[in-house]
């Protein structure tokens, strides 16, 4: 598993006392209102760890275990998840979940960046989206800022969603 560094972060592979800390941010309501619309219990959490894990046996990426580099501070999670079940065919996604403290920092865009940059270059991925509810103004500006442009609207997994995205072309015009 790859590890990336950003100016304040560290995105790093998941460790076994990490899931303490990140159930305490998905338990958080405000931090799960546009994830999945409820909070997490430890359980739901460990699983999802899990199945990072597992993304990144399968596939070679995933999400990271997010790090404030200045204090050694797990802050949640961010990096690419693949969506075999994505309307618009299957696809990779830059995502991000970060501890409500963290909110304001430029720190999900910073990692954005950073996972991005892995995909394409690392990874030779042609196109990455991103996802989230229409009224998470917060979100649509990450991507904005990361460089993707807005594609459109649509229903997924029971919930209207609008997402971004660019394409490795476009992404090093931008450089």
């Amino acid at each position: 598993m790859a590890e990336l560094e950003t100016d304040r972060l560290r995105l790093r592979p998941w460790r076994e006392d990490d899931l303490d800390v990140y159930a305490r941010i998905c338990a958080d309501p405000e931090v799960m209102r546009y994830i999945t619309g409820v909070p997490l219990t430890h359980e739901q959490s460990g699983a999802q760890l899990a199945r990072f894990e597992r993304g990144w046996k399968k596939r070679g990426f995933g999400m990271w275990a997010a790090e404030e580099k200045a204090n050694g501070v797990l802050i949640g999670r961010i990096g690419l998840l693949y969506h075999e079940d994505w309307p618009e065919g299957a696809a990779t996604e830059v995502a991000w979940l970060l501890d409500r403290s963290y909110w304001g920092r430029g720190l999900a865009t910073e990692g954005a960046l950073a996972s991005l940059r892995y995909g394409f270059e690392k990874l030779g991925l042609e196109r990455i989206i991103s996802i989230t509810l229409p009224r998470n103004i917060a979100s649509w500006r990450v991507m904005e800022k990361a460089g993707l442009t807005f594609r459109g609207e649509t229903r997924w997994r029971g919930f209207d969603v609008v997402w971004y995205a660019t394409d490795r072309q476009d992404w090093q015009d931008d450089l």
